[in-house]
């Protein structure tokens, strides 16, 4: 049995929990450095996401020797993206239903401003404030997660693009173990 055969799921999933400790960290400084969350800082953690699922997919093809099918390329992206998705959702629904409340409460009571602009009365805002919270957390987390997934298949299959390199029927495949008997 080869002990280092090539194994998709196993980059995919190093690097989605790489991802998710950034992304995590990104989170609370985030908080700390008590910055708008709905500013466009939010965007930061897209750049690590990408970076991670080039490399998932640049050390499969490094695994396989260098050479690896647009199919295999995509394959790993996506398990990135699903893995990282479901990761950070399941992150996202704890820190706002548990670790972080008012972090959530904050999001929902920014947004009453816009309500009333667009005519809503103060019952129906309030109304709408109550289901924000009560149910946001999971809301979030499964947009998240979807979200992640959706993102991932267009950038896997760009990455499965670039990093696509098929054997030409003149490279010799490099032999993996010896025969002892010959």
């Amino acid at each position: 049995m080869k002990q280092n055969e090539p194994n998709s799921t196993k980059a995919a999933t190093k690097w989605a929990l790489i991802y998710v400790l950034t992304a995590i960290v990104i989170t609370y400084i985030i908080q700390f450095a008590y910055l708008d969350p709905n500013s466009p800082i939010k965007y930061l953690s897209y750049i690590p996401f990408v970076a991670f699922l080039l490399l998932a997919q640049k050390e499969y093809k490094d695994q396989l020797g260098g050479y690896i099918k647009f199919g295999e390329g995509f394959s790993i992206g996506l398990r990135y993206a699903i893995y990282s998705g479901l990761l950070f959702g399941v992150f996202l629904y704890v820190y706002l239903a548990f670790l972080s409340p008012e972090v959530l409460v904050k999001s929902a009571e920014s947004q009453r401003d816009a309500m009333a602009a667009k005519g809503l009365s103060p019952e129906q805002i309030d109304n709408a404030i109550k289901i924000s919270i009560k149910f946001g957390a999971i809301i979030g987390a499964v947009f998240v997660a979807l979200f992640y997934v959706i993102l991932g298949v267009i950038l896997g299959l760009i990455g499965a693009a670039i990093f696509k390199k098929e054997r030409s029927p003149f490279d010799v495949e490099e032999p993996t173990e010896t025969d002892p008997t010959v």
